[in-house]
């Protein structure tokens, strides 16, 4: 596997790269959530690109920046191991240069639930969505359903730019009792990860419910909230627009939730 912390030296690499190139966007602290969107990459094309990178705007709090957990020569011990051919680990000078103004705004979608709690995020994750795909031209770009919410703005974004990439949605990857993977793990206490397995059979307990024919969106939600936990949002909600799901449509139930300090999100898709 090749490095690159520039962009011109990315792009020297990346044209030696054989088509199509399959992409994996990551800001690091990577585990088998991760991996399982790079070895799906590996198995959809000739070549795979990753990226590294702490991105500084989409974050509203600098607490919760200065906190986020890092160890690149881990992740690149994992990437190499799934397959990565060639890894971006530019510094943040390198993507927001001296004089860098341009922001975007992504739209109504981005100012609830997620949005309404972290002002300006999704704006943030555009920005350096669509400049990595810029920099990166890939055929595809893989990205986990855990946040149901991300993934619906990033298609949007590829939409509205007519960005010539596909987006990949990966299935969320679990511990064996269910708690969704993510880099904020490594941050709960034992008894804390009790608690947060609370989300999870929650969001059980509302696919149960619709399973069973129960179409009332707010009774849905309130079947997936656990009593114990404290809750930002608790959603049931059409996984494109993230309005009211159609009666008939598809939906998704969507959590953020605060356990010992650590702030975690998940979801569950109602008619998987």
């Amino acid at each position: 596997m090749k490095r690159a912390t520039s962009i011109p030296e990315f792009r020297a690499l990346r044209a030696q790269l054989p088509e199509p190139v399959g992409f994996v966007p990551t800001m690091g602290y990577l585990h088998r959530g991760h991996a399982a969107n790079v070895e799906r990459c590996r198995k959809e094309n000739a070549s795979v690109v990753a990226s590294v990178f702490v991105n500084p705007t989409q974050f509203n709090d600098p607490g919760d920046l200065a906190a986020y957990p890092r160890d690149l020569e881990a992740d690149a011990r994992l990437l190499e191991r799934c397959g990565c051919d060639l890894l971006f680990v530019p510094e943040a000078s390198e993507m927001y240069p001296d004089g860098f103004a341009t922001k975007m705004d992504a739209g109504p979608l981005a100012t609830v639930y997620e949005g309404a709690h972290r002002p300006g995020h999704f704006d943030g994750v555009c920005v350096i969505v669509a400049k990595l795909f810029h920099i990166v031209a890939p055929q595809r770009a893989y990205f986990g359903r855990k946040d149901a919410q991300q993934l619906a703005v990033i298609r949007q974004l590829v939409r509205d730019l007519a960005f010539d990439t596909e987006i990949v949605p990966v299935e969320t990857v679990r511990d064996p009792d269910g708690l969704a993977l993510s880099s904020r793990n490594v941050r709960l206490s034992p008894t804390g990860r009790i608690h947060a397995l609370g989300i999870s059979v929650g969001l059980m307990r509302a696919r149960a419910a619709w399973r069973e024919g129960e179409r009332d969106p707010d009774s849905v939600a309130a079947i997936a909230r656990d009593p114990g936990l404290d809750y930002d949002y608790c959603a049931c909600v059409d996984p494109v627009s993230f309005g009211v799901p159609r009666s008939e449509g598809p939906a998704v139930v969507i959590v953020a939730a605060t356990v010992d300090g650590v702030r975690l999100i998940d979801n569950i898709e109602l008619s998987a």
